[in-house]
């Protein structure tokens, strides 16, 4: 089951997705939307969060709060990454994510 939140008032109106698991997560890869930014702990284990921005905004136009709801739900999900204080989080349009078969 996906999960959704909202992001802080503060920070706008925006729907954020989250997949817990690879089917899930796989799942928002396949139907994601071109407005679609996806978030993950870099080099770690742990659920892929997407926030859906309006039509026509960019990536680069994201407010710090909306930035900082995101990251800290990949940190939170990560069995790696909660247990530590800082994290790299990284992040991309989801335009940019190509599916690659690690099973040859």
């Amino acid at each position: 089951m996906v999960f959704y939140f909202k992001a802080r008032p503060e920070a706008g109106d925006y729907t954020i997705f989250m997949g817990l698991d690879k089917y899930e997560n796989e799942e928002l890869i396949k139907y994601g939307f071109p407005e679609d930014v996806w978030f993950h702990v870099d080099k770690m284990s742990s659920a892929h969060v997407y926030v859906r921005l309006h039509k026509g905004q960019t990536i680069d136009s994201m407010s710090e709060g909306l930035l900082e709801d995101c990251a800290q739900l990949v940190k939170a999900n990560s069995i790696q990454g909660n247990k530590v204080n800082n994290v790299d989080v990284v992040y991309t349009p989801w335009s940019n994510l190509k599916k690659i078969n690690v099973n040859k």
